[in-house]
């Protein structure tokens, strides 16, 4: 009997967890715990700021390829981050150099959020469009029709590119929010028809599109990566366009029937230096 021991087999390759199409995307809040900053010394203080300021740099060499702070109105933090990448691992590398950097101590997370970016179901193809343009009274013998159906031929890619891959809005203001669409008896969102929700979806895009120029959204997908299943990232050019914008959307049968909401965040946001300068770091 043979007693030589099998070979060695080959290491196993890393797993596939990059993001085939679309980013990762992970909101983050943190609350500055006073006793432990009271802790530190004067010169790990001011190590420590550099160092998270460093770390907090978009441009840094390593960085998620999308990074925003901010600080955040009210109790529930003072710091907010959103990283976005099609790495999950680059994400949880900066989360990481901020738990063992100097101020590592000084920052407690309060909240954290994780989703990926998606197309929803409910933007419409070209065809589905053309399709409700009949339905909605436009004849394919009308000349507004085929004006229509190009233009939104043409701008379906960039919207789709802006879902999935998204530049930051240059707009001073910011909301973060998860939500669902409720499964209850008497208004359960998915026991309806495609065609109904699909109606319902377009509704409520209409009421946005009156805020263009004022407030940009984003929705990325939860389901499986958090306890609810999307969540909303609005930025505004001033405050009270994030309420106006919420208040608007609440009435749409979407909303109104179908929709719970968990915590907001509003934040404003500032470069890390400027952020850490703000919160007496």
């Amino acid at each position: 009997m043979s007693h030589d021991r099998p070979p060695h087999a080959a290491p196993a390759s890393p797993p596939t967890i990059k993001m085939t199409e679309g980013w990762h995307c992970l909101h983050l809040y943190y609350r500055i715990d006073p006793v432990a900053f009271a802790q530190l010394d004067g010169s790990a203080r001011a190590q420590g700021k550099e160092e998270l300021i460093e770390l907090l740099r978009p441009d840094r060499e390593g960085a998620p390829v999308r990074m925003q702070t901010s600080i955040v109105s009210g109790h529930k933090a003072d710091l907010g981050l959103m990283l976005m990448d099609d790495d999950p691992i680059v994400i949880d590398g900066l989360v990481q150099d901020i738990r063992t950097s100097n101020l590592g101590t000084v920052l407690s997370p309060t909240y954290s959020f994780v989703s990926i970016t998606e197309i929803s179901e409910y933007v419409p193809t070209i065809e589905q469009y053309a399709e409700k343009l009949q339905l909605t009274g436009t004849s394919p013998d009308d000349p507004s029709y085929g004006a229509k159906v190009q233009a939104y031929e043409q701008r379906l890619p960039a919207m789709n590119k802006q879902r999935m891959y998204p530049d930051f809005p240059p707009y001073p203001c910011t909301t973060f929010y998860p939500m669902n669409k409720i499964r209850h008896p008497l208004a359960n969102w998915y026991t309806e028809p495609f065609s109904a929700r699909s109606d319902l979806m377009a509704e409520h895009a209409t009421s946005g599109i009156k805020f263009a120029g004022r407030v940009s959204q984003l929705i990325t997908a939860s389901t499986g990566f958090d306890d609810w299943e999307w969540g909303v990232t609005l930025w505004s050019r001033a405050p009270e366009h994030i309420k106006e914008i919420v208040y608007t959307m609440r009435f749409d049968r979407a909303s109104a029937k179908y929709a719970e909401f968990g915590p907001f965040y509003v934040s404003y946001i500032l470069s890390a230096a400027d952020a850490l300068g703000h919160l007496k770091v």
